[in-house]
């Protein structure tokens, strides 16, 4: 299908080549969220399926307008041109950087960003006063960008997916905690309270996660955290990723809770929080204690850590997202 009056980058252009060419596969690149980046290939097939579930879930036809300020390299970038190919509709990218929106577009039905850009976006609302609909995927949203969306004039929701499923198969509506199917999926649990995916119009047909999720029926749940970071201390189950929202909005450094061993609950709580020495108003006895204090307000008694690190620079992947510590279970 042809996409009228589309704005196409050089990048976009090479993918749409490579597209078109008599081949059932398409290489793609995970985003690393979870480990090293590394290469899949992917169905088009599988791609053609999942652009037309989404495109179902917002309404996109021929006379939409698709929006894409991110890379053609990885599957979020892909998967936005594959979707206005199969629309047939115009399809407008930009270089990919934590300003998208760089002019008045006109009506544009849906747009995908990473958190990054979420800022910049609710700060440019005039430019994007045609805006009806945006994905955020890629990494965890924070309270303060949530916010930020929540106050926006389009409709914004948060993604659930991985390379595998090409793109989404779930979408949280910013405001909502619970997740809710694309069509042509459904859900269930493993043994270990960890999410199935279940997705008929995908080759991967059902795909085994290590989200740990509390289900709420077949077509929605509510995201708990990983199951290789939850820390097991006294035979209480808790979630890093929900304590750290908790600390959100009261910390101003990066920060990460990781589990530590403990000699009596077998494992513990512990901060780690970034603030480099010289950045710092207080010394780092005073600085611990405020963060100390902080979490005496905000978390239950069983969330308090029991040890507090400040260092110059937290654990990275290659990629830039913080590596948190794991215990062998």
């Amino acid at each position: 299908m042809n996409m009228p009056e589309s704005i196409l980058s050089e990048e976009f252009a090479e993918f749409m080549s490579e597209w078109r060419r008599q081949s059932e596969m398409i290489e793609a690149h995970s985003s690393g969220s979870t480990g090293a980046p590394k290469t899949i290939l992917l169905k088009k097939s599988d791609m053609r399926a999942s652009a037309e579930a989404t495109n179902k879930r917002f309404g996109i036809g021929s006379d939409s307008a698709l929006l894409c300020p991110l890379s053609a390299s990885y599957i979020a970038g892909k998967m936005m041109a594959v979707r206005a190919d199969e629309a047939g509709c115009r399809l407008i990218t930009e270089t990919p950087s934590n300003r998208p929106y760089t002019q008045d577009y006109g009506v544009v039905d849906l747009m995908a960003i990473v958190p990054s850009m979420v800022e910049s976006l609710c700060r440019n609302q005039n430019a994007a006063r045609g805006l009806r609909n945006v994905i955020v995927g890629g990494a965890p949203l924070s309270p303060a960008q949530e916010e930020m969306l929540a106050s926006a004039p389009w409709k914004s929701f948060a993604t659930y997916g991985m390379t595998e499923t090409c793109s989404h198969v779930a979408l949280r509506p910013i405001g909502s905690d619970l997740y809710e199917a694309m069509p042509g999926v459904n859900f269930a649990v493993d043994s270990r309270g960890c999410l199935i995916v279940n997705a008929s119009h995908l080759s991967v047909g059902t795909l085994i996660t290590n989200d740990l999720v509390d289900l709420i029926s077949p077509t929605q749940f509510r995201w708990l955290g990983r199951f290789d970071n939850v820390i097991n201390s006294g035979g209480i189950k808790l979630f890093p990723e929900q304590i750290e929202r908790k600390l959100a909005p009261h910390i101003r450094y990066p920060f990460l809770i990781q589990p530590m061993m403990h000699p009596k609950w077998g494992e513990a709580v512990e901060l780690m929080v970034e603030a480099p020495s010289d950045t710092l108003e207080l010394n780092q006895l005073e600085f611990s204690a405020n963060i100390a204090g902080i979490c005496q307000q905000v978390l239950s008694k069983y969330e308090q850590p029991k040890n507090i690190l400040i260092v110059n620079s937290l654990p990275r992947t290659a990629n830039g997202k913080i590596r948190r510590r794991t215990l062998n279970k």
